[in-house]
């Protein structure tokens, strides 16, 4: 078993206009003290207690999704050209192809992972951009032992990636004692939204964040009804990733 944990004091902390924005950052891609694996680019959880805007920014290649873990946002890019409001449970993907610019709005009170995955460059940045919104209605639930999980993208999810090998799952987990599969030469990447946890031999705080790997199975003791949010993706991507080419 390979466990390692970020705990929350230790991400990177982001802001935007002067902090109306506020961020933690478990993976970033430049310089810092986390850094990309996989085809995981980029991990940010972002609120704001007022709501404020980032202007139109440029993107190229890379799929960029946005989940509303609490309240709601506003999004405008140069293909759809209007702003488009997002509530909690959507998703959004912006595959940014050949280039797309987007500004957001995060609403008061409200809170979004923005995530960045490496799709095969090669290929996406000969594609023009494309983009779809996921309404909270559009994912399945599966309840079972005590585990609620919420399927984002995998088996039976509508949500569409050129990366490969990504699952995305939100579990809710009631007080006691679970296990999480880890499938074959995947990484399982995990952010406490809510609760307290114990994680193998390591207690876990709300928003802390863990990364697995080299095991079958990770046994978890749910201290407090827990919301766990997971992604699995490759060791090793059959393509050249960020990660790979600035080893």
């Amino acid at each position: 078993m390979k466990l390692q944990i970020l705990r929350r004091e230790d991400q990177v902390d982001g802001q935007f206009n002067g902090g109306a924005i506020l961020e933690k950052r478990p993976i970033v891609y430049q310089g810092e003290k986390t850094f990309p694996y996989s085809n995981l680019f980029y991990w940010a959880h972002a609120w704001s207690e007022n709501g404020s805007t980032i202007g139109l920014h440029p993107h190229q290649g890379f799929e960029i999704l946005t989940f509303i873990l609490k309240g709601s946002i506003e999004h405008f890019d140069t293909k759809n050209k209007n702003w488009i409001p997002l509530s909690e449970g959507s998703v959004q993907i912006i595959r940014a192809g050949n280039g797309i610019s987007h500004a957001e709005k995060i609403n008061a009170g409200s809170s979004i992972f923005q995530i960045w995955f490496d799709p095969n460059l090669e290929k996406s940045m000969k594609h023009p951009a494309s983009y779809n919104d996921y309404a909270p209605e559009s994912f399945m639930n599966v309840s079972v032992e005590g585990v609620t999980e919420r399927i984002l993208k995998g088996d039976k999810a509508p949500i569409e990636m050129e990366t490969e090998g990504v699952s995305i799952k939100d579990l809710r987990l009631i007080i006691g004692n679970h296990s999480l599969q880890i499938p074959e030469r995947k990484i399982i990447s995990a952010f406490l939204v809510e609760g307290k946890m114990r994680v193998e031999n390591e207690e876990l705080n709300k928003e802390d964040f863990f990364r697995a790997e080299e095991s079958t199975q990770l046994q978890l003791q749910a201290k407090e009804d827990s919301r766990l949010f997971i992604i699995e993706s490759p060791v090793e991507p059959s393509y050249p990733t960020f990660a790979s080419m600035n080893l």
